[in-house]
């Protein structure tokens, strides 16, 4: 069946795909301790652990500080089920923290809640977006609509 898709482009519904069921936490943390937040290695080790909450294969974690004003450490656990990351700016004692997982039986909610636990932060701003395909039909674009 053919249909006018985004911008216009022709596509083809495709009702024989499988749906990939996507859980996106992620948030603001307000109020850390500054210390905690430019400690790497305790960032690092609360992703692991998080990895682990969340019931996700680690696949790599990548860590890095930036000094000086408006520095901060950021860490990305690439996950088989997608990505865990936190990023902190210590002078304004915030961190980002985004958790996406694929898959029935990764739990994202439980690890975003261990990471908040971990830097304690005065308050929080959660968000949640389901990240799954189409649940009526799938859609591939028409050839040239790129």
């Amino acid at each position: 069946m053919d249909r006018i898709g985004p911008a216009g482009t022709q596509t083809k519904f495709r009702r024989d795909m499988e749906y990939i069921v996507g859980k996106h936490v992620y948030g603001n943390l307000y109020g850390c301790d500054a210390e905690a937040l430019f400690d790497e290695q305790l960032i690092v080790r609360v992703v692991m652990e998080a990895v682990k909450v969340a019931k996700a294969t680690l696949m790599e974690i990548k860590s890095w500080k930036v000094e000086g004003v408006k520095g901060g450490v950021s860490v990305l656990a690439l996950i088989t089920e997608s990505h865990i990351a936190v990023h902190t700016w210590p002078e304004y004692r915030y961190a980002a923290v985004d958790v996406f997982t694929c898959g029935d039986h990764s739990d994202p909610k439980a690890a975003f809640e261990h990471i908040v636990k971990a830097l304690k932060p005065k308050w929080v701003v959660q968000h949640y977006a389901d990240r799954s395909s189409l649940t009526t039909a799938s859609w591939e674009p028409s050839e040239g609509s790129y």
